[in-house]
């Protein structure tokens, strides 16, 4: 929902009722990821996509329906449906999309969902998407560390979800939680969707140069917060970092050991050491190889690299340490330019995210999209969701 929330929250301002449909679960090769969303405005316009194109007709028509209606409603889209074709989901994948009719009445906790997104606090929300009762279809909790706001329909499905929510927000993940009727844990018939939404992940990319703007800018347009970092006040300025969230000036390793002290860095972080410079390099990356962060890469030739792992072995660092450094950083792609390195170095984070291997699609086989993991889905994996349902 966090990509159509500014066109959500605008019709939700005017006291209108949007239509919204949000993906809560995918199955092989699905386009989107759950909590990609669609908002169909009163005038008709749309806003955000659920598949990339391949079902969003079908989609508008049955959020519209649900506006005229009021009643919620999941369905599924998918190869295994005998419509699957005719709305266009030909990529081999299965999604789950509820749809539902948004307004101040039936979300009236809206408002704090984009207060909290907008300062960076993590939020959740929790939504019935089945239940043998329609009334409960749509029904929410909000949740962020210490609060809660709302109801599913009893305290005992309340006091369930909170605490399910809540771990599902601490891990930034979004899930369907299946429980009983009334929220019992070993029970089926209700399914909650959980959309955690976490602040933005941090990229801190260290060295005032020309690849570090590029860099910067690739950071901000795959949704990292980015902090250019670098001791020579002359270079790191607002002005030559235009994309960057703060350009800040301090000695590098000073400054990551600091907002590693304050918590300000969790395992989603991606670190870019571009100075090439021993001085700056292995002080911070003596303090960056020790943190559980989501990738570390560093800049330099080969031969860089390799006095720069004599030195840090001379600091102290285990083998175990040395080998969550990316470096050279960035996929072989042949880049040259800044920006084509930026291109190359965020590819390799994609890459690592996701358990990609780096190779072109055309010289590989099975699965496109990987899961959370890294690993292709199980034989049989499918089978065994679709045979829940």
């Amino acid at each position: 929902m966090q990509d159509v929330l500014a066109e959500l929250a605008a019709i939700w301002r005017t006291g209108a009722t949007a239509g919204l449909g949000t993906v809560v679960r995918t199955f092989r090769s699905a386009p989107r990821q759950p909590g990609a969303a669609m908002v169909v405005a009163p005038d008709g316009s749309v806003s955000g996509s659920v598949s990339g194109g391949c079902v969003e007709g079908a989609v508008y028509e049955s959020a519209t329906e649900v506006v005229a209606t009021g009643m919620p409603r999941l369905e599924r889209y998918g190869v295994s449906d005998d419509d699957a074709f005719a709305v266009g989901l030909t990529c081999g994948g299965v999604l789950d999309i509820f749809v539902e009719p948004v307004s101040q009445r039936r979300f009236p906790h809206l408002d704090q969902v984009i207060d909290a997104i907008a300062e960076h606090r993590p939020v959740a929300i929790a939504t019935v998407i089945t239940h043998p009762d329609p009334d409960w279809l749509g029904r929410r909790l909000v949740l962020q560390p210490e609060t809660v706001d709302g109801t599913l329909g009893s305290d005992r499905a309340d006091a369930a979800v909170t605490d399910d929510a809540r771990g599902l927000l601490a891990a930034g993940r979004s899930d369907v939680l299946t429980y009983g009727p009334d929220g019992q844990r070993r029970g089926e018939g209700m399914e909650v969707f959980v959309a955690s939404h976490a602040p933005r992940p941090r990229m801190l990319v260290f060295g005032a140069i020309d690849f570090a703007a590029a860099v910067a800018q690739q950071g901000s347009f795959l949704g990292y917060r980015v902090t250019v970092c670098d001791a020579r006040g002359v270079f790191a300025t607002p002005a030559r970092f235009p994309t960057a969230d703060e350009v800040v000036v301090d000695w590098p390793h000073r400054y990551l050991a600091a907002q590693a002290e304050a918590g300000a860095l969790d395992a989603r972080t991606v670190i870019c050491v571009l100075t090439h410079d021993a001085k700056f390099d292995v002080p911070l990356l003596e303090v960056a190889l020790r943190l559980d962060v989501g990738y570390i890469g560093a800049m330099g030739s080969r031969r860089t690299h390799d006095d720069r792992l004599s030195r840090l072995r001379e600091a102290g660092l285990t083998e175990a340490e040395l080998s969550k450094l990316a470096s050279p950083i960035g996929l072989d792609l042949g880049a040259r330019t800044p920006e084509e390195t930026a291109v190359s170095i965020a590819a390799e984070i994609i890459a690592r995210r996701w358990g990609g291997r780096g190779l072109p699609l055309s010289d590989v086989g099975g699965r496109i999209h990987h899961d959370d993991d890294g690993s292709p889905l199980p034989a049989g994996q499918l089978s065994d969701h679709l045979s829940r349902y």
